[in-house]
């Protein structure tokens, strides 16, 4: 990525490191994002990407109204925002269940909905709606092909079945999720053809059976261009609106900018050059450690903006040591750095606070509202 894309004037007194979002290109993204999918109406983003109420009303203020949430503080800054449908997508397990069944209580303007793999947990579920004179909407978690939650798609018949026999519980459709499907292009399209033609295989026996089954909300980031503009689905993409380096190298068949960067500055050069022992490697260091960026990744975990060469030596709590070939000079001590994180999820929920740039800029700031899983509820 160039450093011009995101090199910001006036930092004089910006604290390192700092989370910036770029305003205009994550709008250029969320344009594309619908354009591809055929209008606002077919998508059912994550918030966890970002966890910011202002995120959730741009989105809205583009037509965009279905939201779903992987934690109750997230799903409470986006039924606050305005959203006009939720989706809870996680297991409701111990005290989650009270409070989504508060929370969907308080804010009857918005139509939220359960998710979930497991009858007894289910079970627990209709019990608390019963008591609270309350009815659930619900979708079954359907595994195709990840293995980490979900039923699975040979079993989805007799879940169902015995799903919609409990009280307060009405199923509504099916949460798929397949993050899963990785690789180059032609690859994720064959998995993610193969699964919606079994998805709706499905959906056609469960409404022969006689059960409800309109919604299907599929996939997330990788493979959102897989299924751009078809119908019968709700795209759920979430990364893809701030775009990271890992969804930008490997979704080669679009073309979306990251408009999340880590604003650092160097803050060493390892002793070599005062003490006059210049290093073959050419190290520097950059006041980015580890608890600033996501360090889910295997490999490398960001990249320096304008920087390609710069390859990571050692990454500790807050130093990031990096070195150049032979030959190239490490940016001068005190210099500022764009690092491009790899997984802009988790890099998000370390900042309380993210700094907005527009037109070269800093002009604000977005609270991380949801960073705790707790706020009023």
């Amino acid at each position: 990525m160039q450093r011009n894309i995101y090199a910001l004037k006036d930092t004089a007194k910006l604290i390192s490191p700092a989370l910036v979002y770029y305003k205009d290109i994550i709008l250029e993204n969320t344009l594309q994002i619908i354009k591809m999918a055929g209008g606002p109406e077919q998508l059912w983003p994550h918030v966890k990407s970002h966890k910011t109420t202002e995120m959730i009303r741009m989105q809205i203020e583009l037509g965009i109204t279905r939201f779903k949430c992987a934690t109750i503080a997230e799903a409470e800054i986006t039924a606050e925002a305005g959203a006009a449908h939720l989706i809870f997508a996680y297991p409701l397990i111990g005290p989650n269940i009270e409070r989504f069944l508060k929370l969907a209580r308080d804010f009857s303007q918005t139509v939220f909905y359960a998710i979930g793999d497991d009858l007894q947990q289910l079970s627990l579920l209709s019990e608390e709606a019963c008591r609270a004179g309350m009815s659930v909407n619900f979708l079954v978690d359907t595994d195709l092909g990840m293995h980490r939650t979900g039923v699975p798609l040979d079993l989805l018949e007799s879940f169902c079945e015995r799903a919609s026999a409990l009280k307060g519980i009405k199923l509504k459709g099916l949460h798929c999720y397949d993050g899963h499907c990785h690789g180059d292009p032609d690859v994720r399209k064959a998995m993610v053809d193969a699964s919606d033609r079994k998805v709706l295989e499905m959906q056609a026996l469960l409404r022969k059976k006689g059960h409800e089954c309109d919604i299907l909300v599929m996939g997330g980031t990788p493979a959102f261009p897989c299924r751009a503009g078809k119908t019968g689905f709700y795209l759920s993409p979430g990364t893809l609106f701030l775009s990271d380096g890992k969804s930008t190298s490997e979704l080669t068949e679009v073309s979306f900018t990251p408009g999340a960067a880590l604003f650092c500055r160097v803050v060493s050069h390892c002793g070599r050059k005062s003490s006059g022992l210049i290093s073959a490697d050419n190290i520097f260091t950059i006041d980015l450690g580890c608890k600033g960026i996501s360090t889910d990744q295997s490999g490398d975990r960001g990249a320096i903006a304008g920087l390609p060469e710069a390859r990571p030596v050692l990454h500790s709590e807050e130093h990031w040591v990096f070195s150049l070939p032979e030959g190239m000079e490490p940016p001068a001590v005190g210099s500022e750095c764009y690092v491009i994180p790899a997984h802009i999820c988790p890099t998000s929920a370390l900042y309380p606070e993210i700094q907005i740039a527009q037109g070269g800029k800093i002009t604000g700031q977005w609270q991380v509202g949801a960073r705790n899983r707790k706020i009023k509820y």
